[in-house]
């Protein structure tokens, strides 16, 4: 049964290079960390989490433009997918409105997402980065200021992706010691205020992105204690807990908020069988990073220092220490876009695009 689903997962990512269509989503509304960030952290004076140097977007752009891979992420495809250009990071848009050169905010959508940030207002402060409770608070800002069009923000897709640094965090000995069960709730509670206000807010389809196997990361090499043989299941059972929840909380989108839908994007079950049956997706690599240092080439970041990088990073599922690789992120992407129920539920986001909703 599992090898059957394999042959159907490939077929579908294999059927997709031709699937860019006129939909009714216009525009994407992206919130989280550095899995969808288009660049915010660079726009940040104190910032230390960036990706804003070579050898960063050095794949496709090719240059750095503060995406923490060497090219193109998720939100990209599905701008790609849906016909519409990539989305600006919001703090360099808000130059432009702030200054008067840009009256509103652009009609394809913008990208809030912080790398570093967590779903709980304390993660990774000391690094400079954007909350999700501030992402919120700027779409609160734009939409309250008449900046962008209401009629637009209920057939955008928002996309939503956050928890991995919450939960990192969370095994770095020097943190207070928590209950694991509670820390989650702790977590989906306030994925769940964020859920409410975008929807208050007139947002009718958002997608919710499971976490991948953060425990399989090449950063885990990092934490003292974590295996670099085998991936760190204590951090994977969180992640898990956690995925869970959001799928829940997806599931009664549509009963808590008539008139919406919400989408659960099995990013973690993808990302599985990559590391299960990694030739048939094309890596050769699906355990350290491409560009790097150290064990796993998850103790140095890339572009700093000391750092060796791969020939071909097309073979890595990883980029860097906590990063997959553009090749990665486009078939995370098909997937989503057009993939069936074991990857995203209980529409694709092609499906989720197109659907006609009624607000109420």
């Amino acid at each position: 049964m599992e090898k059957f689903f394999v042959i159907l997962l490939i077929f579908v990512l294999s059927t997709l290079d031709v699937l860019v269509s006129s939909t009714s989503s216009p525009a994407i509304f992206s919130f989280g960390d550095s899995i969808l960030d288009a660049g915010n952290n660079r726009f940040l004076k104190n910032c230390t989490a960036r990706a804003d140097f070579p050898p960063y977007g050095s794949s496709y752009f090719p240059h750095p433009t503060g995406r923490f891979t060497n090219g193109r992420t998720v939100p990209d495809f599905i701008s790609e997918f849906l016909g519409i250009g990539f989305q600006k990071p919001y703090l360099e848009l808000n130059v432009a409105v702030v200054n008067g050169s840009l009256k509103y905010y652009p009609s394809n959508g913008v990208n809030f997402a912080s790398g570093g940030s967590g779903v709980l207002p304390g993660t990774d402060k000391a690094e400079g980065v954007i909350p999700l409770q501030e992402q919120l608070q700027q779409f609160v800002t734009m939409v309250e200021q008449n900046q962008i069009d209401r009629t637009l923000i209920q057939k955008s897709l928002f996309l939503f992706e956050s928890g991995s640094n919450d939960i990192f965090d969370f095994f770095v000995p020097t943190k207070p010691p928590m209950d694991p069960e509670a820390y989650v709730k702790l977590l989906l509670s306030s994925v769940t205020n964020f859920v409410e206000k975008i929807y208050s807010l007139g947002a009718c389809r958002i997608v919710l992105f499971s976490l991948g196997p953060v425990g399989c990361a090449p950063g885990r090499a990092m934490l003292p204690g974590s295996p670099t043989d085998r991936c760190d299941e204590n951090i994977n059972a969180m992640v898990r807990s956690y995925n869970h929840g959001l799928e829940e909380m997806a599931k009664h989108i549509h009963i808590n908020h008539p008139g919406s839908v919400g989408t659960y994007a099995a990013v973690y079950d993808i990302v599985h069988h990559f590391r299960i049956f990694p030739r048939f997706f094309g890596f050769l690599d699906v355990s350290s990073a491409c560009c790097g240092g150290g064990s796993l080439g998850g103790e140095k970041q890339c572009g700093i220092g000391n750092y060796t990088m791969c020939s071909n990073p097309n073979e890595f599922l990883f980029w860097d220490l906590f990063h997959p690789t553009q090749h990665a992120y486009e078939l995370i992407a098909k997937a989503l876009w057009g993939g069936w129920l074991a990857h995203v539920r209980p529409f694709n986001l092609r499906a989720l695009a197109n659907i006609y909703l009624i607000p109420v």
